[in-house]
């Protein structure tokens, strides 16, 4: 251990790099970050394809338009389905996109500083929110489900409840230590209550129509 001008000790050699199973580093996160962000990717682009086609031709029918409730294109045509003044997709294909490369770049050993994980919690925690405010939208309002923007809440809750997790165990995200505790021994129990809200909530909208 060698000494500075002030007799301060100076560690010599690389700087230190986690380990493949701290918190973080795993590559369970990593391929998490690549299969959700892949997945709403692909539900951004169907559904941004089949806005054009309805442009083109108010008369086309969405292949996921199966029945009145399950009905992508009512969701599409809808004014929340520009929120923003142009297609909501839109915003998908960018930040999905995002999700993805971070989540390649754990695979091959980049290791990401505090600041950027708590940039990505802030944008996994717009996504919810946004997604969020869409499922009401749509169970209250427009009346009607589509497959695809399911798939990219989904896809959404998961990364954040991830990215969430990884930066409360870490310290990146300051928080009380039972939350810690929860999040260390029950990171499954956040997502897994999430989405069984939104399944109560689909389920009860159309209760006569899924069990008529």
């Amino acid at each position: 251990m060698a000494t500075n001008t002030v007799g301060v000790p100076r560690q010599q050699g690389r700087p230190r790099i986690r380990p493949e199973g701290e918190p973080g580093a795993s590559r369970g996160l990593a391929w998490l970050l690549v299969v959700t962000g892949a997945a709403g990717l692909l539900a951004s682009w169907v559904i941004t394809l089949d806005k054009f086609l309805l442009l083109e031709d108010p008369d086309f029918k969405p292949a996921c338009s199966l029945n009145p409730v399950v009905s992508c294109g009512s969701v599409m045509q809808s004014e929340q389905a520009s929120a923003f003044g142009f297609p909501n997709p839109m915003l998908g294909l960018a930040g999905y996109a995002v999700v993805v490369c971070v989540g390649a770049g754990l695979l091959a050993g980049a290791r990401y500083g505090g600041w950027f994980w708590l940039g990505l919690n802030a944008g996994t925690l717009f996504g919810t929110g946004f997604c969020a405010w869409l499922m009401v939208q749509s169970l209250y309002e427009i009346n009607a489900l589509c497959l695809w923007c399911c798939l990219a809440w989904v896809a959404t809750l998961l990364m954040f409840w991830a990215v969430t997790a990884r930066n409360v165990r870490t310290g990146d995200l300051p928080a009380p230590g039972p939350l810690r505790a929860l999040f260390a021994d029950f990171a499954w129990a956040p997502p897994a209550l999430h989405l069984g809200v939104i399944g109560m909530l689909v389920l009860t909208r159309w209760w006569d129509f899924w069990t008529g």
